[in-house]
């Protein structure tokens, strides 16, 4: 591994652990196509779809224990919605890693690409603004079978499942934005729990480009939480949106075309 390619791994942590530090998700949305897309444009190396899920799945505990770590004071997170929804994602995430193996890279691609445009569909969708308070009330075994749905989908492509964890959270679940983005981290924690154990047992981890994305996450995904509480939630949302609008079409472009 060059020099190029190492900080070019550790650039793409930086940028993708403060992102995701900053709007609640493991940083799986961001990372699987700069790490796919990046290092091959740059003539620095290359991943296989294979390779990316795998190294993502095991570099999103660190990123979202970080973030979560950094939300640990505020009451934003919310440990009911943490239990039921984690729950049913580690389920969902580690039947998903375990069938991944089975998957070609064209298949990881898709199940990739049609997460991002629900995700997409759902923060486009117009809904009424949710006071910005950590009294929470939802419609729990809802909660439980669309986390289950997401499992099993994240730990296919390597995600913790957090990009769209959050908006539907905050679409369908109508949970409030700062209480969304602290607890989703959690959860998304707990997911990736469940899509590590499938990804290392079946041999899909490069260690050393995940210990490079892990250190940038350590420094990068705090710093990202600590914007949060401060930025108003509309911007959050629709920072968001723009974000996961734009993966989906280039993954779209990418397997159509």
């Amino acid at each position: 591994m060059t020099i190029g390619f190492i900080a070019t791994l550790f650039a793409i942590g930086i940028v993708g652990s403060f992102i995701s530090g900053m709007l609640g998700i493991g940083g799986a949305i961001i990372k699987f196509p700069m790490l796919l897309y990046i290092p091959a444009l740059l003539g620095v190396g290359s991943f296989t779809s294979h390779e990316v899920s795998g190294i993502t799945a095991v570099e999103v505990l660190v990123t979202s224990i970080s973030g979560v770590l950094a939300f640990r004071k505020g009451n934003y997170l919310n440990a009911k919605l943490i239990f039921i929804m984690g729950t049913a994602v580690l389920v969902g995430s580690l039947g998903g890693s375990f069938l991944s193996s089975s998957f070609s890279e064209e298949g990881v691609n898709i199940v990739y690409g049609i997460f991002a445009l629900l995700a997409a569909v759902l923060m486009l969708i117009p809904r009424k603004q949710v006071p910005d308070t950590t009294e929470v009330t939802f419609n729990k075994p809802l909660a439980a079978g669309l986390a289950l749905f997401v499992g099993v989908g994240s730990g296919i492509v390597g995600a913790g499942g957090g990009f769209l964890l959050v908006p539907i959270m905050l679409v369908i679940l109508k949970i409030p934005t700062r209480v969304t983005i602290a607890s989703s981290l959690a959860i998304t924690f707990i997911s990736s729990i469940g899509s590590s154990i499938g990804k290392i047992s079946t041999g899909q981890v490069e260690w050393l480009p995940f210990i490079i994305l892990a250190v940038a996450a350590i420094i990068a995904a705090p710093l990202g939480a600590k914007v949060a509480k401060t930025m108003n939630t509309r911007a959050l949302q629709i920072f968001l949106a723009l974000l996961i609008t734009l993966t989906a079409v280039k993954i779209w472009t990418d397997i159509l075309f």
